[in-house]
Protein backbone atom coordinates (compact mmCIF):
# COMPACT_ATOMS: atom_id res chain seq x y z
CA UNK A 1 0.00 0.00 0.00
CA UNK A 2 1.74 3.18 -1.10
CA UNK A 3 1.67 6.08 1.28
CA UNK A 4 2.01 9.79 0.68
CA UNK A 5 4.28 11.22 3.33
CA UNK A 6 5.50 14.63 4.30
CA UNK A 7 8.65 15.55 6.15
CA UNK A 8 10.89 18.58 6.59
CA UNK A 9 12.71 17.91 3.34
CA UNK A 10 9.47 17.32 1.40
CA UNK A 11 7.80 20.49 2.60
CA UNK A 12 10.87 22.65 2.15
CA UNK A 13 11.37 21.60 -1.45
CA UNK A 14 7.66 21.43 -2.32
CA UNK A 15 7.69 17.69 -2.83
CA UNK A 16 5.33 14.80 -2.32
CA UNK A 17 6.95 11.50 -1.41
CA UNK A 18 5.24 8.24 -2.35
CA UNK A 19 6.37 5.02 -0.81
CA UNK A 20 5.46 1.37 -1.16
CA UNK A 21 6.32 -0.74 1.90
CA UNK A 22 6.26 -3.86 -0.27
CA UNK A 23 9.51 -2.81 -1.89
CA UNK A 24 11.20 -1.00 0.95
CA UNK A 25 13.90 0.66 -1.17
CA UNK A 26 11.55 1.97 -3.86
CA UNK A 27 10.75 5.63 -3.39
CA UNK A 28 9.34 8.06 -5.93
CA UNK A 29 9.47 11.78 -5.37
CA UNK A 30 7.16 14.14 -7.20
CA UNK A 31 8.27 17.76 -7.40
CA UNK A 32 5.68 20.52 -7.73
CA UNK A 33 6.83 23.53 -9.71
CA UNK A 34 4.10 26.05 -10.64
CA UNK A 35 1.62 23.30 -11.35
CA UNK A 36 4.01 21.12 -13.36
CA UNK A 37 5.21 17.75 -12.14
CA UNK A 38 8.37 15.74 -12.66
CA UNK A 39 9.12 12.28 -11.24
CA UNK A 40 12.46 11.21 -9.91
CA UNK A 41 13.14 7.61 -8.90
CA UNK A 42 15.37 7.27 -5.86
CA UNK A 43 16.98 4.11 -4.61
CA UNK A 44 17.72 5.22 -1.08
CA UNK A 45 15.39 6.54 1.56
CA UNK A 46 15.74 10.27 2.27
CA UNK A 47 16.96 10.69 5.86
CA UNK A 48 13.90 12.75 6.77
CA UNK A 49 11.29 10.52 5.13
CA UNK A 50 8.28 9.76 7.32
CA UNK A 51 6.80 6.49 5.97
CA UNK A 52 3.15 7.07 6.82
CA UNK A 53 -0.07 8.56 5.60
CA UNK A 54 -1.33 11.94 6.75
CA UNK A 55 -1.71 12.09 10.54
CA UNK A 56 -4.22 14.90 10.64
CA UNK A 57 -6.06 13.93 13.83
CA UNK A 58 -3.33 14.39 16.43
CA UNK A 59 -3.38 17.50 18.62
CA UNK A 60 -0.57 19.63 20.01
CA UNK A 61 -0.58 17.91 23.39
CA UNK A 62 -2.01 14.46 22.70
CA UNK A 63 -2.25 11.62 20.21
CA UNK A 64 -5.60 10.93 18.57
CA UNK A 65 -7.10 8.78 15.83
CA UNK A 66 -3.96 6.63 15.28
CA UNK A 67 -1.97 9.89 14.96
CA UNK A 68 0.78 11.17 17.25
CA UNK A 69 2.50 13.70 14.97
CA UNK A 70 0.35 15.99 12.83
CA UNK A 71 2.44 16.19 9.68
CA UNK A 72 -0.29 18.16 7.89
CA UNK A 73 0.04 20.96 10.45
CA UNK A 74 3.83 20.91 10.17
CA UNK A 75 3.55 21.12 6.40
CA UNK A 76 1.17 24.08 6.60
CA UNK A 77 3.47 25.88 9.04
CA UNK A 78 6.39 25.43 6.67
CA UNK A 79 4.33 26.64 3.71
CA UNK A 80 3.30 29.70 5.71
CA UNK A 81 6.94 30.78 5.74
CA UNK A 82 6.61 31.45 2.02
CA UNK A 83 2.89 31.78 1.31
CA UNK A 84 0.57 34.23 3.04
CA UNK A 85 -2.69 32.27 2.79
CA UNK A 86 -2.77 28.46 2.87
CA UNK A 87 -5.88 26.39 2.21
CA UNK A 88 -6.17 22.94 3.79
CA UNK A 89 -8.68 20.55 2.18
CA UNK A 90 -9.48 17.31 3.99
CA UNK A 91 -11.29 14.64 1.94
CA UNK A 92 -10.92 11.86 4.51
CA UNK A 93 -13.90 9.98 5.93
CA UNK A 94 -13.17 11.46 9.38
CA UNK A 95 -13.24 15.11 10.36
CA UNK A 96 -9.83 16.78 10.17
CA UNK A 97 -10.15 18.00 13.74
CA UNK A 98 -6.44 18.20 14.57
CA UNK A 99 -5.63 20.53 11.68
CA UNK A 100 -8.75 22.62 12.27
CA UNK A 101 -7.95 23.05 15.96
CA UNK A 102 -4.38 24.08 15.17
CA UNK A 103 -5.53 27.00 13.00
CA UNK A 104 -8.98 27.79 14.39
CA UNK A 105 -7.86 31.23 15.64
CA UNK A 106 -6.13 32.48 12.47
CA UNK A 107 -7.38 33.98 9.23
CA UNK A 108 -4.20 32.99 7.37
CA UNK A 109 -5.13 29.30 7.11
CA UNK A 110 -8.56 28.12 6.01
CA UNK A 111 -9.52 24.51 6.68
CA UNK A 112 -12.17 22.67 4.67
CA UNK A 113 -13.29 19.20 5.70
CA UNK A 114 -15.79 16.89 3.97
CA UNK A 115 -16.50 14.00 6.31
CA UNK A 116 -18.99 11.68 7.91
CA UNK A 117 -20.83 13.34 10.79
CA UNK A 118 -23.00 11.00 12.81
CA UNK A 119 -23.68 10.31 16.52
CA UNK A 120 -20.96 8.06 17.92
CA UNK A 121 -18.68 8.32 14.90
CA UNK A 122 -15.09 9.45 15.57
CA UNK A 123 -14.15 12.16 16.35
CA UNK A 124 -17.67 13.53 16.87
CA UNK A 125 -16.81 17.04 15.65
CA UNK A 126 -17.18 18.94 12.41
CA UNK A 127 -20.78 20.09 12.22
CA UNK A 128 -21.55 22.85 9.73
CA UNK A 129 -21.88 25.24 12.68
CA UNK A 130 -18.20 24.75 13.64
CA UNK A 131 -16.68 27.77 11.90
CA UNK A 132 -13.58 28.76 13.88
CA UNK A 133 -12.90 31.19 16.71
CA UNK A 134 -11.65 34.74 17.21
CA UNK A 135 -9.83 36.06 14.16
CA UNK A 136 -10.33 32.64 12.62
CA UNK A 137 -14.12 32.76 12.79
CA UNK A 138 -15.58 31.61 9.44
CA UNK A 139 -12.18 30.27 8.33
CA UNK A 140 -13.13 26.71 9.29
CA UNK A 141 -15.50 25.12 6.78
CA UNK A 142 -17.14 21.82 7.68
CA UNK A 143 -19.30 19.74 5.36
CA UNK A 144 -21.07 16.96 7.33
CA UNK A 145 -22.09 14.02 5.13
CA UNK A 146 -24.07 10.86 5.82
CA UNK A 147 -23.50 7.25 4.77
CA UNK A 148 -23.82 5.93 1.25
CA UNK A 149 -22.75 8.95 -0.79
CA UNK A 150 -21.38 8.14 -4.24
CA UNK A 151 -19.03 9.86 -6.65
CA UNK A 152 -21.38 12.20 -8.50
CA UNK A 153 -23.05 13.75 -5.47
CA UNK A 154 -19.79 13.95 -3.52
CA UNK A 155 -18.08 15.77 -6.37
CA UNK A 156 -21.00 18.18 -6.76
CA UNK A 157 -20.76 19.07 -3.07
CA UNK A 158 -16.96 19.33 -3.16
CA UNK A 159 -16.92 21.50 -6.29
CA UNK A 160 -19.65 23.81 -4.97
CA UNK A 161 -17.87 24.33 -1.65
CA UNK A 162 -14.37 24.75 -3.11
CA UNK A 163 -15.60 27.22 -5.71
CA UNK A 164 -16.99 29.43 -2.96
CA UNK A 165 -13.91 28.92 -0.77
CA UNK A 166 -11.51 29.82 -3.57
CA UNK A 167 -13.40 33.01 -4.40
CA UNK A 168 -13.66 34.10 -0.76
CA UNK A 169 -10.22 33.10 0.56
CA UNK A 170 -8.01 33.45 -2.55
CA UNK A 171 -5.33 30.99 -1.33
CA UNK A 172 -1.67 31.14 -2.30
CA UNK A 173 -0.99 27.46 -1.59
CA UNK A 174 -2.98 24.31 -0.92
CA UNK A 175 -2.53 21.23 1.26
CA UNK A 176 -4.86 18.47 0.04
CA UNK A 177 -5.49 15.32 2.08
CA UNK A 178 -6.98 12.37 0.18
CA UNK A 179 -8.19 9.57 2.42
CA UNK A 180 -9.09 6.17 0.96
CA UNK A 181 -11.54 5.25 3.73
CA UNK A 182 -14.30 6.91 1.67
CA UNK A 183 -13.96 4.15 -0.93
CA UNK A 184 -16.50 1.31 -1.32
CA UNK A 185 -15.34 -1.84 0.43
CA UNK A 186 -13.58 -0.05 3.28
CA UNK A 187 -14.25 -1.65 6.71
CA UNK A 188 -15.70 1.67 7.89
CA UNK A 189 -18.74 0.81 5.73
CA UNK A 190 -19.71 4.46 5.37
CA UNK A 191 -19.24 6.23 2.03
CA UNK A 192 -19.66 4.41 -1.27
CA UNK A 193 -17.15 6.09 -3.56
CA UNK A 194 -14.51 5.04 -6.07
CA UNK A 195 -11.03 6.44 -6.83
CA UNK A 196 -12.51 8.15 -9.90
CA UNK A 197 -14.71 10.31 -7.67
CA UNK A 198 -11.80 11.33 -5.46
CA UNK A 199 -9.76 11.91 -8.60
CA UNK A 200 -12.31 14.41 -9.94
CA UNK A 201 -11.96 16.43 -6.74
CA UNK A 202 -8.16 16.26 -7.09
CA UNK A 203 -8.35 17.47 -10.69
CA UNK A 204 -10.52 20.39 -9.63
CA UNK A 205 -7.91 21.54 -7.12
CA UNK A 206 -5.00 21.02 -9.52
CA UNK A 207 -6.61 23.23 -12.18
CA UNK A 208 -6.07 26.19 -9.85
CA UNK A 209 -2.34 25.76 -10.62
CA UNK A 210 -1.26 26.74 -7.12
CA UNK A 211 1.60 25.31 -5.09
CA UNK A 212 -0.02 22.11 -3.80
CA UNK A 213 1.08 19.55 -1.23
CA UNK A 214 -0.85 16.27 -1.53
CA UNK A 215 -1.13 13.82 1.36
CA UNK A 216 -2.70 10.42 1.89
CA UNK A 217 -5.06 9.66 4.75
CA UNK A 218 -7.21 6.87 6.13
CA UNK A 219 -7.83 3.59 4.30
CA UNK A 220 -8.35 0.21 5.95
CA UNK A 221 -8.98 -2.06 2.98
CA UNK A 222 -5.33 -2.34 2.00
CA UNK A 223 -5.84 -3.51 -1.59
CA UNK A 224 -8.39 -0.79 -2.33
CA UNK A 225 -6.23 1.83 -0.65
CA UNK A 226 -3.34 0.85 -2.93
CA UNK A 227 -5.68 0.96 -5.92
CA UNK A 228 -6.95 4.40 -4.92
CA UNK A 229 -3.58 6.05 -4.33
CA UNK A 230 -2.10 4.47 -7.46
CA UNK A 231 -4.97 5.91 -9.50
CA UNK A 232 -4.57 9.33 -7.84
CA UNK A 233 -0.83 9.29 -8.51
CA UNK A 234 -1.66 8.74 -12.16
CA UNK A 235 -4.00 11.73 -12.04
CA UNK A 236 -1.27 13.91 -10.57
CA UNK A 237 1.17 12.82 -13.27
CA UNK A 238 -1.40 13.25 -16.02
CA UNK A 239 -1.20 9.56 -16.93
CA UNK A 240 -4.00 7.16 -17.82
CA UNK A 241 -3.24 3.82 -16.20
CA UNK A 242 -4.26 0.54 -17.78
CA UNK A 243 -6.97 -1.38 -15.98
CA UNK A 244 -5.15 -4.68 -15.48
CA UNK A 245 -2.93 -5.01 -12.42
CA UNK A 246 0.25 -6.75 -13.67
CA UNK A 247 1.66 -9.89 -12.15
CA UNK A 248 5.16 -8.94 -11.02
CA UNK A 249 7.72 -11.30 -9.52
CA UNK A 250 10.46 -8.94 -8.35
CA UNK A 251 11.58 -10.17 -4.87
CA UNK A 252 10.78 -7.97 -1.92
CA UNK A 253 13.36 -5.24 -1.39
CA UNK A 254 14.70 -5.33 -4.95
CA UNK A 255 14.10 -2.43 -7.33
CA UNK A 256 12.00 -3.14 -10.41
CA UNK A 257 13.77 -3.72 -13.71
CA UNK A 258 14.23 -0.72 -15.96
CA UNK A 259 10.76 0.78 -16.44
CA UNK A 260 10.39 3.53 -18.99
CA UNK A 261 6.67 4.31 -18.75
CA UNK A 262 5.35 5.99 -15.56
CA UNK A 263 2.09 4.07 -15.76
CA UNK A 264 3.96 0.77 -15.87
CA UNK A 265 6.07 1.62 -12.83
CA UNK A 266 3.07 2.85 -10.87
CA UNK A 267 1.06 -0.29 -11.51
CA UNK A 268 4.10 -2.44 -10.78
CA UNK A 269 4.14 -0.98 -7.28
CA UNK A 270 0.75 -2.59 -6.77
CA UNK A 271 2.13 -6.07 -7.25
CA UNK A 272 5.85 -5.92 -6.47
CA UNK A 273 5.60 -9.28 -4.71
CA UNK A 274 3.48 -12.37 -5.35
CA UNK A 275 2.79 -12.30 -1.63
CA UNK A 276 0.41 -9.39 -2.22
CA UNK A 277 -0.74 -10.01 -5.78
CA UNK A 278 -3.59 -12.30 -4.73
CA UNK A 279 -5.06 -9.50 -2.60
CA UNK A 280 -6.34 -7.92 -5.84
CA UNK A 281 -8.36 -10.95 -6.88
CA UNK A 282 -10.62 -12.17 -8.22
CA UNK A 283 -10.69 -9.48 -10.92
CA UNK A 284 -7.13 -8.06 -10.67
CA UNK A 285 -8.12 -4.66 -12.03
CA UNK A 286 -7.54 -1.11 -10.85
CA UNK A 287 -11.22 -0.14 -10.81
CA UNK A 288 -13.44 -0.43 -7.72
CA UNK A 289 -17.17 -1.03 -8.04
CA UNK A 290 -19.57 0.74 -5.63
CA UNK A 291 -21.84 -1.41 -3.51
CA UNK A 292 -25.65 -1.29 -3.44
CA UNK A 293 -25.78 0.57 -0.13
CA UNK A 294 -28.45 3.33 0.04
CA UNK A 295 -27.48 7.00 0.01
CA UNK A 296 -28.62 8.58 3.31
CA UNK A 297 -27.97 12.15 2.16
CA UNK A 298 -31.24 13.97 1.61
CA UNK A 299 -31.05 16.68 -1.09
CA UNK A 300 -32.84 19.21 1.10
CA UNK A 301 -30.35 18.76 3.94
CA UNK A 302 -27.37 18.99 1.57
CA UNK A 303 -28.73 22.25 0.16
CA UNK A 304 -29.20 23.64 3.68
CA UNK A 305 -25.57 22.84 4.47
CA UNK A 306 -24.33 24.47 1.26
CA UNK A 307 -26.44 27.59 1.88
CA UNK A 308 -25.05 27.85 5.41
CA UNK A 309 -21.46 27.58 4.13
CA UNK A 310 -22.07 30.22 1.46
CA UNK A 311 -23.49 32.54 4.09
CA UNK A 312 -20.53 32.03 6.40
CA UNK A 313 -18.00 32.66 3.63
CA UNK A 314 -19.48 36.10 3.03
CA UNK A 315 -17.77 37.13 6.29
CA UNK A 316 -14.31 36.16 4.97
CA UNK A 317 -12.20 39.18 4.03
Amino acid sequence: MPTYSTCRRSVTRGMMTIRSPWSMDWVMTVQLRKGSLSMQQLWEEPPSLQPSACWMASARDEASGFCYLNDAVLGILRLRQKFDRVLYIDLDLHHGDGVEDAFSFTSKVMTVSLHKFSPGFFPGTGDVTDVGLGKGRYYSVNVPIQDGIQDEKYYQICETVLKEVYAAFNPDAVVLQLGADTIAGDPMCSFNMTPEGVGKCLKYVLQWELATLILGGGGYNLANTARCWTYLTGVILGRTLCSEIPDHEVPMGCPPASLSQPETSLLTLLSSSLQFFTEYGPDYVLEITPSCRPDRNEPQRIQEILNSIKGNLKHVV
